[in-house]
Protein backbone atom coordinates (compact mmCIF):
# COMPACT_ATOMS: atom_id res chain seq x y z
CA UNK A 1 0.00 0.00 0.00
CA UNK A 2 3.03 2.69 0.83
CA UNK A 3 4.34 1.65 -1.88
CA UNK A 4 1.21 1.94 -4.12
CA UNK A 5 0.95 5.41 -2.28
CA UNK A 6 4.64 6.43 -2.83
CA UNK A 7 3.62 6.12 -6.52
CA UNK A 8 0.42 7.77 -6.54
CA UNK A 9 1.98 10.80 -4.81
CA UNK A 10 4.80 10.86 -7.65
CA UNK A 11 2.67 11.00 -10.22
CA UNK A 12 0.41 13.75 -8.77
CA UNK A 13 3.69 15.57 -8.21
CA UNK A 14 5.29 14.87 -11.28
CA UNK A 15 1.91 16.16 -13.45
CA UNK A 16 1.62 19.07 -11.61
CA UNK A 17 5.28 20.42 -12.31
CA UNK A 18 4.54 19.06 -15.76
CA UNK A 19 1.67 21.03 -15.88
CA UNK A 20 3.32 24.06 -14.16
CA UNK A 21 6.48 24.04 -16.66
CA UNK A 22 3.71 23.90 -19.97
CA UNK A 23 2.08 26.65 -18.21
CA UNK A 24 4.74 28.86 -17.98
CA UNK A 25 5.81 27.69 -21.99
CA UNK A 26 2.93 28.81 -22.77
CA UNK A 27 2.89 32.16 -20.77
CA UNK A 28 3.12 35.86 -22.64
CA UNK A 29 6.76 37.60 -22.15
CA UNK A 30 6.26 41.13 -22.70
CA UNK A 31 9.47 43.94 -22.17
CA UNK A 32 8.65 46.87 -20.46
CA UNK A 33 11.25 50.15 -21.18
CA UNK A 34 10.92 52.74 -18.31
CA UNK A 35 12.56 55.43 -16.18
CA UNK A 36 14.37 55.02 -13.12
CA UNK A 37 12.24 57.52 -11.02
CA UNK A 38 10.43 56.21 -7.22
CA UNK A 39 6.84 55.66 -8.86
CA UNK A 40 8.21 53.52 -11.59
CA UNK A 41 10.21 51.50 -8.95
CA UNK A 42 7.76 51.26 -6.60
CA UNK A 43 5.40 49.72 -9.78
CA UNK A 44 7.80 46.88 -9.80
CA UNK A 45 8.06 46.45 -6.32
CA UNK A 46 4.24 45.62 -6.65
CA UNK A 47 3.92 43.53 -9.44
CA UNK A 48 2.71 40.43 -6.92
CA UNK A 49 -0.82 41.56 -7.66
CA UNK A 50 -0.27 41.77 -11.76
CA UNK A 51 1.17 38.22 -11.36
CA UNK A 52 -1.88 36.98 -9.27
CA UNK A 53 -4.46 38.24 -11.88
CA UNK A 54 -2.58 37.66 -15.18
CA UNK A 55 -0.08 34.15 -14.80
CA UNK A 56 -0.43 33.89 -18.31
CA UNK A 57 2.04 37.13 -18.86
CA UNK A 58 5.59 37.42 -17.95
CA UNK A 59 7.03 40.40 -17.38
CA UNK A 60 10.72 41.90 -18.48
CA UNK A 61 11.74 45.04 -17.27
CA UNK A 62 14.59 47.45 -18.69
CA UNK A 63 15.19 50.38 -16.48
CA UNK A 64 17.04 53.27 -17.89
CA UNK A 65 18.40 56.52 -16.87
CA UNK A 66 15.53 59.38 -18.06
CA UNK A 67 18.24 60.84 -21.16
CA UNK A 68 19.10 57.16 -22.02
CA UNK A 69 15.41 56.38 -22.10
CA UNK A 70 14.62 58.88 -24.51
CA UNK A 71 17.46 58.05 -26.58
CA UNK A 72 16.94 54.24 -26.55
CA UNK A 73 13.49 54.42 -27.11
CA UNK A 74 13.43 56.73 -30.23
CA UNK A 75 15.89 54.93 -31.85
CA UNK A 76 13.94 51.46 -31.73
CA UNK A 77 10.44 53.04 -32.52
CA UNK A 78 11.57 54.65 -35.48
CA UNK A 79 13.54 52.07 -36.98
CA UNK A 80 10.68 49.48 -35.55
CA UNK A 81 12.86 47.46 -33.57
CA UNK A 82 10.33 45.92 -31.78
CA UNK A 83 12.54 44.94 -28.75
CA UNK A 84 9.74 46.08 -26.08
CA UNK A 85 6.12 45.87 -26.01
CA UNK A 86 5.56 49.31 -23.65
CA UNK A 87 7.19 52.07 -23.66
CA UNK A 88 7.42 54.58 -20.87
CA UNK A 89 6.85 58.09 -22.96
CA UNK A 90 6.40 61.74 -22.48
CA UNK A 91 3.97 63.85 -23.13
CA UNK A 92 6.17 65.53 -26.10
CA UNK A 93 6.73 62.21 -28.11
CA UNK A 94 2.47 60.69 -27.89
CA UNK A 95 1.63 62.93 -30.94
CA UNK A 96 4.61 62.89 -32.75
CA UNK A 97 4.71 59.28 -32.36
CA UNK A 98 0.78 59.18 -33.20
CA UNK A 99 0.89 60.47 -36.29
CA UNK A 100 4.06 58.55 -37.57
CA UNK A 101 1.63 55.37 -37.11
CA UNK A 102 4.27 54.36 -34.30
CA UNK A 103 1.74 53.43 -31.41
CA UNK A 104 -1.41 51.45 -30.71
CA UNK A 105 -4.79 53.36 -30.00
CA UNK A 106 -5.74 52.27 -26.25
CA UNK A 107 -9.32 52.83 -27.19
CA UNK A 108 -10.62 49.66 -27.62
CA UNK A 109 -8.35 46.42 -25.98
CA UNK A 110 -8.58 47.78 -22.34
CA UNK A 111 -9.96 46.30 -19.05
CA UNK A 112 -13.43 47.05 -18.88
CA UNK A 113 -12.46 48.93 -15.64
CA UNK A 114 -10.11 51.09 -16.86
CA UNK A 115 -12.03 54.11 -17.47
CA UNK A 116 -10.99 56.38 -19.59
CA UNK A 117 -13.50 58.83 -18.93
CA UNK A 118 -11.81 59.57 -15.57
CA UNK A 119 -8.47 60.50 -16.82
CA UNK A 120 -7.60 64.08 -16.24
CA UNK A 121 -8.68 66.34 -19.12
CA UNK A 122 -5.53 68.37 -18.79
CA UNK A 123 -3.45 65.46 -19.17
CA UNK A 124 -5.53 63.04 -21.01
CA UNK A 125 -5.65 65.88 -24.35
CA UNK A 126 -1.98 66.14 -24.97
CA UNK A 127 -1.90 61.81 -25.15
CA UNK A 128 -4.82 62.06 -27.81
CA UNK A 129 -4.37 62.63 -31.25
CA UNK A 130 -7.84 62.69 -33.45
CA UNK A 131 -9.72 61.15 -30.94
CA UNK A 132 -7.43 58.24 -30.15
CA UNK A 133 -5.90 57.95 -26.40
CA UNK A 134 -2.69 56.69 -27.36
CA UNK A 135 -0.56 56.43 -24.05
CA UNK A 136 -1.94 55.85 -20.51
CA UNK A 137 -0.45 58.18 -17.99
CA UNK A 138 1.10 56.63 -14.96
CA UNK A 139 1.53 60.15 -13.36
CA UNK A 140 0.70 63.41 -13.99
CA UNK A 141 2.80 66.59 -13.26
CA UNK A 142 3.20 70.05 -13.42
CA UNK A 143 6.46 72.14 -11.45
CA UNK A 144 6.05 73.87 -8.17
CA UNK A 145 8.19 74.99 -5.42
CA UNK A 146 9.25 72.88 -2.96
CA UNK A 147 10.51 74.76 0.40
CA UNK A 148 12.05 74.17 4.09
CA UNK A 149 9.40 75.75 6.33
CA UNK A 150 11.68 75.54 9.45
CA UNK A 151 14.23 77.59 6.97
CA UNK A 152 11.98 79.93 5.65
CA UNK A 153 10.91 80.84 8.79
CA UNK A 154 14.71 81.08 10.33
CA UNK A 155 15.29 83.61 7.50
CA UNK A 156 12.59 86.05 8.70
CA UNK A 157 10.00 85.21 5.70
CA UNK A 158 6.91 83.93 4.79
CA UNK A 159 6.02 81.71 1.47
CA UNK A 160 3.68 83.42 -0.64
CA UNK A 161 1.03 81.39 -2.37
CA UNK A 162 2.00 82.76 -5.54
CA UNK A 163 5.77 83.85 -5.33
CA UNK A 164 7.33 85.81 -7.80
CA UNK A 165 11.16 85.19 -9.22
CA UNK A 166 12.18 88.29 -6.86
CA UNK A 167 11.22 86.64 -4.25
CA UNK A 168 12.63 83.14 -4.80
CA UNK A 169 16.01 84.51 -5.67
CA UNK A 170 15.75 86.81 -2.14
CA UNK A 171 14.50 84.24 -0.21
CA UNK A 172 17.00 81.74 -2.02
CA UNK A 173 19.81 83.86 -0.40
CA UNK A 174 18.88 84.59 3.09
CA UNK A 175 18.03 80.48 3.46
CA UNK A 176 21.87 79.90 2.21
CA UNK A 177 23.78 78.64 4.74
CA UNK A 178 27.61 77.28 3.33
CA UNK A 179 29.09 76.23 6.44
CA UNK A 180 26.21 73.79 7.29
CA UNK A 181 25.64 72.68 3.57
CA UNK A 182 22.07 74.12 2.65
CA UNK A 183 21.58 75.80 -0.60
CA UNK A 184 18.51 78.39 -1.01
CA UNK A 185 17.59 76.87 -4.70
CA UNK A 186 18.39 73.56 -5.80
CA UNK A 187 17.04 73.24 -9.83
CA UNK A 188 18.28 71.41 -12.75
CA UNK A 189 21.38 72.09 -14.77
CA UNK A 190 22.23 68.69 -16.12
CA UNK A 191 21.96 69.04 -19.76
CA UNK A 192 18.65 67.38 -21.62
CA UNK A 193 16.14 68.67 -23.33
CA UNK A 194 14.18 66.83 -20.77
CA UNK A 195 16.49 67.66 -17.71
CA UNK A 196 17.45 71.44 -17.72
CA UNK A 197 16.10 72.81 -20.65
CA UNK A 198 12.64 71.89 -19.29
CA UNK A 199 12.88 73.97 -16.38
CA UNK A 200 14.29 76.68 -18.41
CA UNK A 201 11.98 77.06 -21.30
CA UNK A 202 8.88 76.98 -18.55
CA UNK A 203 11.13 79.28 -16.21
CA UNK A 204 12.11 81.30 -19.38
CA UNK A 205 7.74 81.83 -20.37
CA UNK A 206 7.64 83.74 -17.43
CA UNK A 207 9.87 85.84 -18.26
CA UNK A 208 8.42 86.57 -21.67
CA UNK A 209 10.94 84.89 -23.58
CA UNK A 210 9.80 82.23 -26.14
CA UNK A 211 11.68 79.32 -28.38
CA UNK A 212 10.26 80.70 -31.73
CA UNK A 213 8.80 83.48 -33.22
CA UNK A 214 5.55 83.54 -35.28
CA UNK A 215 7.59 82.78 -38.45
CA UNK A 216 9.71 79.98 -36.57
CA UNK A 217 12.75 82.23 -35.87
CA UNK A 218 14.85 81.50 -33.03
CA UNK A 219 14.88 83.90 -30.10
CA UNK A 220 17.79 83.64 -27.97
CA UNK A 221 19.15 86.78 -29.38
CA UNK A 222 16.42 88.15 -27.33
CA UNK A 223 16.39 90.35 -24.57
CA UNK A 224 14.46 88.14 -22.49
CA UNK A 225 16.00 85.28 -23.19
CA UNK A 226 19.56 86.73 -21.95
CA UNK A 227 16.87 88.51 -18.74
CA UNK A 228 16.12 84.50 -18.41
CA UNK A 229 19.65 83.22 -18.28
CA UNK A 230 21.52 85.27 -16.77
CA UNK A 231 18.97 85.24 -13.38
CA UNK A 232 19.35 81.73 -13.23
CA UNK A 233 23.04 81.65 -13.82
CA UNK A 234 23.19 84.45 -11.05
CA UNK A 235 20.53 82.45 -8.55
CA UNK A 236 22.12 79.04 -8.86
CA UNK A 237 25.95 80.65 -8.37
CA UNK A 238 25.38 82.83 -5.35
CA UNK A 239 22.50 79.93 -3.79
CA UNK A 240 22.75 76.72 -5.24
CA UNK A 241 24.84 73.70 -4.45
CA UNK A 242 28.43 73.00 -5.82
CA UNK A 243 28.87 71.06 -9.09
CA UNK A 244 25.00 71.85 -10.22
CA UNK A 245 25.34 71.77 -13.99
CA UNK A 246 25.62 67.75 -13.18
CA UNK A 247 22.15 67.55 -11.15
CA UNK A 248 18.93 66.31 -12.55
CA UNK A 249 16.01 65.40 -10.84
CA UNK A 250 17.11 62.60 -9.29
CA UNK A 251 20.36 64.52 -7.93
CA UNK A 252 18.14 67.08 -6.60
CA UNK A 253 15.16 65.13 -4.87
CA UNK A 254 18.54 63.46 -3.23
CA UNK A 255 20.11 67.13 -1.55
CA UNK A 256 16.49 67.88 -0.63
CA UNK A 257 15.72 64.58 1.12
CA UNK A 258 19.08 64.93 3.01
CA UNK A 259 18.13 68.86 4.41
CA UNK A 260 20.59 70.32 1.44
CA UNK A 261 18.19 72.31 0.21
CA UNK A 262 16.62 75.03 1.12
CA UNK A 263 14.15 75.54 -1.77
CA UNK A 264 13.42 73.21 -4.77
CA UNK A 265 11.63 74.03 -8.00
CA UNK A 266 10.65 70.86 -9.77
CA UNK A 267 8.03 68.35 -10.68
CA UNK A 268 5.27 67.88 -8.68
CA UNK A 269 5.57 64.50 -8.65
CA UNK A 270 8.67 64.61 -6.40
CA UNK A 271 5.99 66.17 -3.10
CA UNK A 272 5.55 62.08 -2.12
CA UNK A 273 9.06 61.47 -2.04
CA UNK A 274 10.41 64.97 -0.37
CA UNK A 275 7.42 63.50 2.54
CA UNK A 276 8.25 60.47 2.68
CA UNK A 277 10.36 57.67 4.65
CA UNK A 278 13.77 58.27 2.78
CA UNK A 279 12.94 61.99 3.37
CA UNK A 280 15.22 63.61 6.95
CA UNK A 281 13.25 66.95 6.36
CA UNK A 282 9.95 65.49 5.81
CA UNK A 283 7.53 66.92 8.28
CA UNK A 284 9.02 70.61 7.33
CA UNK A 285 8.20 71.04 3.81
CA UNK A 286 5.98 73.52 2.35
CA UNK A 287 4.03 73.72 -1.03
CA UNK A 288 3.40 76.60 -3.15
CA UNK A 289 3.17 77.92 -7.08
CA UNK A 290 5.89 78.30 -9.18
CA UNK A 291 6.98 81.87 -9.52
CA UNK A 292 6.32 84.28 -12.28
CA UNK A 293 6.59 87.82 -13.22
CA UNK A 294 3.56 89.20 -13.49
CA UNK A 295 3.52 88.60 -17.00
CA UNK A 296 0.80 85.80 -16.78
CA UNK A 297 2.17 82.76 -17.59
CA UNK A 298 4.03 81.12 -14.56
CA UNK A 299 7.52 78.85 -14.41
CA UNK A 300 5.58 75.49 -14.60
CA UNK A 301 5.24 72.50 -17.07
CA UNK A 302 3.01 70.01 -18.43
CA UNK A 303 3.77 66.58 -18.33
CA UNK A 304 2.92 63.16 -18.17
CA UNK A 305 5.31 59.89 -18.06
CA UNK A 306 2.60 57.30 -19.67
CA UNK A 307 2.69 54.04 -20.89
CA UNK A 308 2.17 53.16 -24.35
CA UNK A 309 2.46 50.10 -26.84
CA UNK A 310 4.76 50.55 -29.91
CA UNK A 311 3.22 49.34 -33.13
CA UNK A 312 5.56 47.07 -33.48
CA UNK A 313 5.07 44.55 -30.54
CA UNK A 314 3.36 41.58 -31.23
CA UNK A 315 2.03 40.60 -27.94
CA UNK A 316 -0.58 43.97 -27.78
CA UNK A 317 -3.02 42.23 -25.76
CA UNK A 318 -1.06 41.28 -23.23
CA UNK A 319 0.62 44.93 -23.08
CA UNK A 320 -3.38 46.28 -23.08
CA UNK A 321 -3.80 44.33 -20.00
CA UNK A 322 -0.40 45.54 -17.96
CA UNK A 323 -1.94 49.00 -18.94
CA UNK A 324 -4.65 48.75 -17.72
CA UNK A 325 -3.16 47.17 -14.43
CA UNK A 326 -0.72 50.27 -14.00
CA UNK A 327 -2.51 53.07 -14.87
CA UNK A 328 -6.07 52.14 -14.01
CA UNK A 329 -7.99 53.26 -10.94
CA UNK A 330 -7.60 50.08 -8.95
CA UNK A 331 -3.90 50.81 -8.83
CA UNK A 332 -4.30 54.00 -6.51
CA UNK A 333 -5.62 51.78 -3.89
CA UNK A 334 -2.94 49.31 -4.44
CA UNK A 335 -0.44 51.63 -3.96
CA UNK A 336 -2.50 53.15 -0.96
CA UNK A 337 -2.74 49.53 0.80
CA UNK A 338 0.77 48.97 1.08
CA UNK A 339 2.54 52.51 1.48
CA UNK A 340 -0.08 55.01 2.23
CA UNK A 341 -2.14 57.87 0.41
CA UNK A 342 0.56 59.64 0.01
CA UNK A 343 2.27 58.00 -2.16
CA UNK A 344 -0.27 57.05 -5.00
CA UNK A 345 0.85 58.23 -8.28
CA UNK A 346 -0.56 62.05 -9.12
CA UNK A 347 -2.14 63.79 -11.81
CA UNK A 348 -3.86 61.08 -13.85
CA UNK A 349 -7.60 60.53 -12.42
CA UNK A 350 -10.37 63.07 -11.49
CA UNK A 351 -11.66 60.74 -9.16
CA UNK A 352 -7.85 60.63 -7.11
CA UNK A 353 -8.67 64.56 -6.39
CA UNK A 354 -12.46 63.79 -5.09
CA UNK A 355 -11.09 61.65 -2.57
CA UNK A 356 -11.11 62.47 0.81
CA UNK A 357 -8.57 60.06 2.10
CA UNK A 358 -6.01 61.28 -0.78
CA UNK A 359 -6.82 65.12 -0.04
CA UNK A 360 -6.20 64.32 3.81
CA UNK A 361 -3.18 62.32 3.26
CA UNK A 362 -0.98 64.31 0.81
CA UNK A 363 -0.76 67.57 1.93
CA UNK A 364 0.21 68.71 -1.61
CA UNK A 365 -2.76 67.50 -3.49
CA UNK A 366 -4.45 70.69 -4.03
CA UNK A 367 -1.16 72.59 -5.24
CA UNK A 368 -0.44 69.52 -7.24
CA UNK A 369 -4.15 70.10 -9.33
CA UNK A 370 -3.81 73.63 -9.15
CA UNK A 371 -0.61 74.16 -10.83
CA UNK A 372 -1.42 71.17 -13.67
CA UNK A 373 -4.85 73.22 -14.24
CA UNK A 374 -2.65 76.71 -15.11
CA UNK A 375 -0.22 75.23 -17.26
CA UNK A 376 -1.42 76.42 -20.79
CA UNK A 377 -0.12 74.54 -23.82
CA UNK A 378 -1.78 75.89 -26.29
CA UNK A 379 -0.92 79.29 -25.40
CA UNK A 380 2.24 78.51 -22.99
CA UNK A 381 4.05 82.32 -23.72
CA UNK A 382 3.39 86.25 -23.46
CA UNK A 383 3.89 86.37 -27.05
CA UNK A 384 2.40 84.59 -29.63
CA UNK A 385 3.95 81.34 -31.10
CA UNK A 386 3.37 79.32 -33.69
CA UNK A 387 3.71 75.84 -31.14
CA UNK A 388 2.16 74.02 -28.47
CA UNK A 389 4.11 72.82 -25.17
CA UNK A 390 4.54 74.59 -21.92
CA UNK A 391 8.27 73.47 -21.48
CA UNK A 392 8.88 71.85 -25.00
CA UNK A 393 7.91 72.68 -28.68
CA UNK A 394 5.61 69.79 -30.17
CA UNK A 395 7.87 69.57 -33.37
CA UNK A 396 9.93 66.12 -34.30
CA UNK A 397 13.72 68.66 -34.27
CA UNK A 398 12.79 69.51 -31.22
CA UNK A 399 14.57 67.28 -28.90
CA UNK A 400 18.03 67.24 -30.89
CA UNK A 401 18.12 70.76 -30.88
CA UNK A 402 17.26 71.29 -27.17
CA UNK A 403 19.90 68.60 -26.23
CA UNK A 404 22.34 70.55 -27.92
CA UNK A 405 21.25 73.78 -26.22
CA UNK A 406 20.99 72.81 -23.04
CA UNK A 407 24.69 71.42 -23.34
CA UNK A 408 25.28 74.81 -24.04
CA UNK A 409 23.13 76.31 -20.86
CA UNK A 410 24.72 73.64 -18.84
CA UNK A 411 28.15 74.48 -19.63
CA UNK A 412 27.78 78.49 -19.07
CA UNK A 413 26.66 76.71 -15.33
CA UNK A 414 29.66 75.27 -14.51
CA UNK A 415 31.24 78.57 -15.66
CA UNK A 416 32.98 77.79 -18.92
CA UNK A 417 31.86 80.19 -20.99
CA UNK A 418 29.57 83.11 -20.27
CA UNK A 419 25.80 83.26 -20.54
CA UNK A 420 26.23 85.83 -23.50
CA UNK A 421 28.46 83.14 -25.56
CA UNK A 422 25.95 80.08 -24.51
CA UNK A 423 23.30 82.17 -26.18
CA UNK A 424 25.03 83.15 -29.29
CA UNK A 425 25.88 79.13 -29.88
CA UNK A 426 22.28 78.19 -28.62
CA UNK A 427 20.96 81.27 -31.40
CA UNK A 428 23.41 79.73 -34.19
CA UNK A 429 22.93 76.06 -33.64
CA UNK A 430 19.27 76.45 -33.72
CA UNK A 431 19.24 78.39 -36.60
CA UNK A 432 21.64 76.01 -38.38
CA UNK A 433 19.10 73.03 -37.54
CA UNK A 434 15.77 75.04 -38.23
CA UNK A 435 16.70 75.48 -41.70
CA UNK A 436 18.32 72.14 -42.31
CA UNK A 437 14.94 70.76 -41.43
CA UNK A 438 12.89 73.02 -43.81
CA UNK A 439 11.11 75.59 -41.75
Amino acid sequence: MSIKRTLLTSAVSFGLAAGIASAESHATTITIATVNNGDMVRMQGLMDDFNTKHPDINVEWVTLEENVLRQNLTTDISTGGGAYDVMTIGTYEVPIWAKNDWLVSLNEGMADDFNAGDLLPAIAGGLTVDGNLYASPFYGESSMVMYRTDLMEKAGLEMPDAPTWTFISEAAAAMTDRDNDINGICARGKAGWGENMAFLTAMSNSFGARWFDEGWKAQFDSEAWATTLNFYLDMMNESGPSGAANNGFNENLTLFQQGKCGMWIDATVAASFVTGADSTVADKVGFTLAPDNGLGPRGNWLWAWSLAIPASSEKQDAAKAFISWATGPDYAALVAGNEGWANVPPGTRTSLYENEEYLTAAPFAQTTLDSILSADPTNPTVDPVPYTGVQFVAIPEFAGIATQVGQQFSDALAGNQTAAEALANAQALTVEEMEAAGY
